[in-house]
């Protein structure tokens, strides 16, 4: 289920019932910014781009998700919509989940106890901001080849191998640039 799972065997079990393997093509969008979020996804073979929408139609990349996460945090840190936009950036497979059942479980460990999957969704969470942090920096102080760079390199770590399959409009809309044709 990707690494973000593989310590916490007790809740995984009670969760495993509840996944559901999907697959996950290039340009899938799995929500879009203010819908109510009905799964999360923990992509497998698959990336996902979380997008800034603008009001006029642009976008920008805030975070990756691949193997290493899940999609849908804002759902056990309060949030009732989604902020951004959710598109799946290079085809694979993935789990999802109704999102009630992973609150649900997400608040099973009442009062002053923190349970395990709070601990690890919470640390991913902190992995997240970090991300969207270097994200902002990179994008202010960096060149937009520097910034391609450091978009590959994140895609490739979420991959099984190192073949990535997108479309330069993809490429562009991930960088906040326009295609040069």
């Amino acid at each position: 289920y990707g690494r973000l799972f593989m310590k916490s065997l007790t809740f995984l079990q009670r969760l495993e019932p509840n996944l559901e393997l999907v697959s996950m093509t290039l340009g899938d969008t799995l929500y879009e910014s203010g819908d109510k979020l009905q799964y999360v996804y923990f992509p497998l073979t698959s990336i996902v781009s979380l997008l800034y929408v603008m009001e006029n139609g642009a976008s920008a990349e805030i975070a990756v998700v691949g193997n290493d996460g899940i999609v849908g945090i804002h759902l056990f840190m309060g949030g009732e919509t989604m902020p951004n936009r959710g598109v799946v950036q290079s085809t694979g497979q993935g789990y999802r989940m109704r999102a009630s059942v992973l609150k649900e479980e997400f608040n099973r460990s009442g009062g002053r106890r923190v349970g395990a999957l709070q601990k690890v969704l919470l640390r991913y969470t902190q992995a997240v901001i970090t991300q969207t942090t270097q994200t902002a920096a990179c994008n202010r102080h960096h060149s937009v080849d520097q910034q391609l760079c450091r978009w590959l390199l994140l895609c490739i770590d979420r991959l099984p191998t190192n073949q990535l399959n997108m479309t330069q409009e993809l490429i562009a809309n991930m960088l906040g640039v326009r295609r040069e044709g």
